[in-house]
């Protein structure tokens, strides 16, 4: 499909036949030019490009007014494919730029890394002496209690029984001058 030059151009409008040459051409251009059926592809989106305006100049000469509109509608869609351009360049050099900002942070976040799991392991180690502290201490309060309960009991039965002598004293001592 080439562009049509001042020597080419018709003003007779297009026939059937020359909408179906111009699908032939079309066909042919995107198989020729190697374009790829999906995606992005230079090749296809200028092939097509051709076509569009081709397909403009014969509508613009049944109809000038619809010719002008399907201009207006091409460039439209080539400023919205030249933005979306601009778009997927600037995500592109961001992704780039957060990429190297990651591998320049990195060698900082790994060295906080390490400095964060040695202070982990050394709380560790203090809540593990701290919690044999707190068993021992348990230990020797439980001990503790224990020895002064037995030492209560053992208190309580001599009072007891220093009671009891007494009391058998007295009573000794009380019966007999009766």
């Amino acid at each position: 499909m080439q562009l049509p030059t001042a020597s080419q151009v018709s003003s007779q409008p297009a026939t059937r036949q020359d909408v179906i040459n111009l699908q032939e051409e079309l066909d042919n251009k995107l198989r020729h030019g190697q374009a790829r059926e999906t995606g992005i592809c230079p090749s296809r989106r200028e092939i097509y490009s051709q076509c569009f305006d081709e397909l403009i100049r014969q509508v613009a000469i049944n109809c000038t007014e619809r010719g002008l509109l399907l201009l207006r509608v091409r460039d439209e869609i080539r400023m919205t494919i030249a933005a979306y351009q601009a778009l997927y360049e600037s995500s592109i050099a961001y992704g780039m730029r957060k990429a190297l900002q990651f591998t320049q942070n990195k060698g900082e976040v790994e060295e906080e890394l390490e400095q964060l799991k040695k202070e982990r392991d050394m709380l560790e180690k203090q809540l593990a002496d701290l919690r044999a502290k707190a068993d021992q201490v348990e230990r020797r309060a439980t001990e503790q209690r224990l020895a002064e309960e037995k030492k209560y009991a053992d208190e309580i039965a001599f009072l007891k029984k220093t009671n009891q002598q007494l009391k058998a004293q007295l009573e000794g001592i009380i019966a007999p001058k009766k």
